[in-house]
């Protein structure tokens, strides 16, 4: 049992600890936060299963830390209060042209951020953006003035993405 309640404590510093390191994705990680992932869970085993090298310990640790994913989606789905809690917001970065400098310093995203975004769709002046939204996932979608009825943003393109 004491694995299970060690694996629900890293489970949520681990999860609160991500949020708190931004909305980039995967393919778009420094090498600095590749190191802290993996230091990351090998110290989160030795925490989790207190030098317990048995493959109960480890599936009890593992199947506990899966629980508490689905039980997160579950909650996220079910009640849309905790969603943004949960899964993130989607944030306002420019609009009507301008950047949201509190905004952005909040995220830590910087101008050559969202100006390379905005070139990746093709996008040569942010005076031509109507809004520009990092969503809940980090990619970046914008709508023009041109079509402001619809999006340019929203496809999987590479590189499009922001913490």
């Amino acid at each position: 049992m004491e694995i299970v309640l060690r694996s629900a404590a890293i489970f949520l510093i681990i999860s609160v600890l991500l949020r708190a390191m931004g909305r980039r994705e995967l393919a778009e990680i420094t090498t600095l936060e590749l190191v802290i992932l993996v230091i990351i869970g090998d110290m989160v085993q030795q925490g989790v299963t207190q030098e317990d090298m048995s493959v109960t310990g480890a599936t009890l640790a593992i199947s506990t830390m899966g629980l508490m994913a689905v039980g997160a989606s579950m909650i996220s789905a079910h009640f849309p209060r905790v969603r943004p809690v949960v899964e993130g917001r989607p944030l306002v970065v420019v609009h009507d042209g301008a950047m949201r400098l509190d905004v952005m310093r909040q995220e830590r995203i910087t101008d050559d951020e969202v100006l390379e975004a905005a070139r990746k769709r093709g996008i040569a002046d942010l005076a031509d953006v109507a809004w520009c939204i990092v969503e809940a996932d980090g990619k970046f979608s914008f709508i023009t003035r041109d079509t402001e009825s619809g999006s340019q943003g929203g496809d999987d393109l590479e590189g499009e993405s922001r913490h």
